[in-house]
């Protein structure tokens, strides 16, 4: 089939940010975790340094005045999101190989170890990297091992194998951020626990300081801050984690969507489309 010179070829590498920067591109919605901490720890010191210098604010004082719990919650929000935008483009890159038809328009083109050459060399028409592509790496793995199988139900079963060890690394792609939802939480508590530590710390030194109702009563300025440590450190952990969690949620709905479409895309492109040859048929038996 002669190559349309006129599409540009689809490419991860050259689509993904990762592969901006020099970095080893995964297959699928995989993210470097690190790469994405590095973004998160550089958008942490901005967040920090422009309330450093802005006015007087109750979200100042909260950030920057209740402990580095609030800072360490931050960067695992920080994280989280950039995770989950990072997996959001890489989706957006993996949907548009399903825009893409691999056999030829013509009703009458059969699907055979005979022909298996004409679909893979339209795949790497295609794209540049179609390994890296998760729908096309199906497909070139079960018309590669075409010619060796004898019935329809085989490729079938070889797409549906792949199938579910995508679902794995769909699931395991969102282990990290699985564990900074627990962990953004419990920062949250630690600050709460570090804050009333403060508060009764205070109190006992001021009962014993202060013998007048009234320097008591002056002196509980410095137990309320305390508190304000206390609250507020859960209430910022847990509003990250509210938020996060929503995201993280949207984006596994929306990646299980694509791989069920890419279950469908193979239905139609690869096993409706196989037909066992007269001298294969002896295979079967």
């Amino acid at each position: 089939m002669p190559k349309d010179t006129t599409q540009v070829a689809l490419s991860c590498y050259r689509s993904d940010p990762e592969g901006w920067f020099g970095l080893r591109v995964e297959g699928g919605t995989s993210v470097n975790t690190w790469f994405a901490g590095m973004i998160a720890l550089l958008l942490t010191t901005l967040v920090l340094v422009g309330l450093f210098f802005s006015p007087n604010s109750v979200i100042r004082a909260m950030v920057l005045d209740r402990g580095p719990t609030q800072h360490a919650a931050i960067f695992l929000g920080f994280w989280c999101a950039v995770i989950l935008i990072l997996k959001n483009i890489k989706l957006r890159i993996q949907q548009r190989a399903l825009k893409q038809s691999i056999v030829p328009d013509m009703h009458s083109f059969i699907l055979s170890s005979q022909t298996v050459d004409v679909v893979a060399s339209r795949i790497h028409e295609i794209a540049e990297d179609p390994e890296r592509f998760i729908v096309f790496n199906r497909i070139l793995i079960a018309i590669s091992n075409l010619k060796n199988l004898g019935r329809v139900s085989d490729v079938d079963d070889i797409l549906k194998s792949i199938g579910e060890q995508d679902e794995s690394s769909h699931e395991t792609s969102f282990a990290i951020i699985n564990g900074f939802l627990w962990a953004i939480p419990v920062l949250g508590f630690i600050g709460t626990v570090l804050g009333l530590s403060v508060s009764i710390a205070t109190f006992s030194t001021l009962l014993e300081s202060q013998k007048e109702v009234a320097g008591i009563v002056s002196s509980l300025k410095e137990i309320t801050g305390g508190l304000s440590t206390a609250f507020e450190t859960t209430l910022l952990a847990l509003v990250i984690a509210l938020v996060i969690q929503l995201w993280m949620t949207s984006q596994k709905t929306a990646e299980e969507r694509f791989l069920d479409q890419c279950n469908v895309f193979c239905l139609k492109q690869v096993t409706s489309r196989i037909k066992i040859l007269p001298f294969e048929q002896s295979r079967e038996i």
